[in-house]
């Protein structure tokens, strides 16, 4: 009954974090003139935007394959990784999406510890693919910062990600218990395989860069010239703050997120606004097609 009630009230917390920035934002912009910027893209560029983000998907899906201890249909996997993309977009908050995933495969694999330690790799490394382009990208599109503060956030991420990541695979905290320990196990027989490492690595960069051509598409059809260079340091700043677990799908800190770094360029905030939107909106028309596996899933257990 407790646990209930605090992951409630943490959800109405997020709630009320989201809709405190979406307030501040939309008080400080034209919300008309954002409404007209949305329609004005087309639902041509929305549907590209959205194929491009279930075929990064899918090729996530590979990734996470090459990561499993155990030999998965790739069609199956893929399935559930809409489905948790699903429960992502539409019920922020109330599960996850990697939870899903993680209860749905160890029904076959029969080791959580495994099936998570596979979840948690095939995140880690994405955003190590992540950290490496942004802070690759600083030194050369430092100059759009100028005297900015927000010019060490890049900087201050990756180090806080570097040290971070040292501290859990060096320490192994909470080895003695049998999960965790398990955990390390896992970790320790990945780091023997440096090709299949490498391969992963090489498909998150890949993936990564199809975010990028989501954002550089829709700016596009605004009629906004971001810059790439630009978005390979902004966008890795954008999706750690939105990833963080205070607000509903990063709504309102996103958005909030594109107005500080793209008004940096000279982006109006009514066009960064709606930027950060056709962005959500894209990947929530993608992972429709969760909606679909999981209904084929409910009605036929053994589809997926």
């Amino acid at each position: 009954m407790a646990l209930g009630t605090n992951k409630t009230l943490v959800f109405l917390l997020k709630l009320l974090i989201s809709g405190i920035s979406l307030y501040i934002i939309f008080s400080k912009t034209d919300i008309r003139q954002i409404f007209h910027i949305l329609r004005n893209i087309g639902i041509f560029p929305f549907l590209i935007a959205a194929l491009i983000y279930i075929l990064s998907q899918f090729i996530s899906t590979i990734r996470w394959k090459l990561l499993l201890p155990e030999n998965f249909r790739v069609g199956k996997l893929f399935s559930l990784y809409m489905i948790g993309a699903f429960f992502s977009s539409f019920l922020p908050g109330v599960i996850g999406g990697d939870a899903i995933r993680a209860y749905y495969l160890n029904k076959d694999a029969k080791k959580i510890s495994l099936t998570l330690a596979s979840i948690f790799m095939d995140r880690y490394i994405g955003y190590v693919s992540l950290m490496i382009i942004g802070i690759s990208a600083f030194p050369f599109a430092l100059v759009y910062f100028g005297e900015s503060v927000y010019r060490w956030i890049m900087p201050l991420i990756f180090a806080a990600f570097a040290i971070g990541s040292f501290l859990f695979f060096s320490l192994q905290l909470g080895r003695r218990f049998r999960v965790v320990s398990e955990f390390y196990e896992y970790f320790s027989s990945l780091k023997s395989k440096k090709g299949v490492i490498l391969k992963v690595l090489m498909v998150s960069f890949i993936i990564q860069f199809m975010n990028f051509l989501i954002v550089i598409l829709l700016a596009m059809a605004m009629g906004e010239d971001i810059p790439a260079l630009v978005l390979f340091v902004f966008l890795p700043i954008i999706i750690t703050i939105t990833s963080l677990p205070i607000s509903i799908s990063g709504l309102g800190v996103r958005e909030g997120s594109f107005v500080l770094l793209l008004g940096l360029i000279g982006v109006k905030p009514e066009a960064a606004t709606s930027l950060s939107l056709a962005w959500f909106f894209s990947v929530f028309i993608g992972s429709l097609l969760g909606l679909f596996a999981y209904i084929k899933h409910t009605n036929n257990p053994d589809a997926v």
